[in-house]
C-alpha cells in the first residue's frame, strides 16, 4: 500500500518533470488504485492545453467572422490570461492532492 501512494503521489508530482509521461507509463503498469489516479493526474495534466486549443480556436473564430483585428487581440489577451489562472489552479491543485496521498502512508 505504501508503494502505491509514492507512485500515485509521483503521478501528481510529475508536473515538475514528466507531465505526461510517467501518468502515461504508471497508467499502463499500476493496479487500479494507483491508475485511477494516474488518469486523473494526466488529465489535470492536459486541461490547460485543451483550454489554450479552444481559446485560441473560439478567438480566431471570433475575429474571422467580425473581421476586426483588435477583437482577435482583445480575444487571444482574453485566452491567454484564463489560460494563466487555470494553469496556475491546476499546478496547484496537483501538489496539493500529491501531498494529500502522501500524508495517507
Amino acid at each position: 500500500m505504501k508503494g502505491n501512494n509514492i507512485l500515485s503521489s509521483l503521478c501528481y508530482f510529475s508536473i515538475f518533470f514528466a507531465p505526461f509521461l510517467l501518468p502515461i507509463v504508471v497508467y499502463l503498469i499500476g493496479d487500479k488504485e494507483v491508475q485511477y489516479h494516474a488518469k486523473k493526474a494526466l488529465w489535470t495534466h492536459l486541461i490547460p492545453y485543451v483550454a489554450l486549443i479552444i481559446g485560441i480556436a473560439a478567438s480566431g473564430a471570433i475575429g474571422i467572422s467580425t473581421g476586426a483585428g483588435t477583437i482577435v487581440g482583445f480575444g487571444a489577451i482574453a485566452t491567454y490570461v484564463v489560460v494563466a489562472i487555470i494553469t496556475i489552479y491546476y499546478f496547484i491543485w496537483n501538489i496539493v492532492r500529491g501531498v494529500k496521498i502522501l500524508r495517507e502512508i
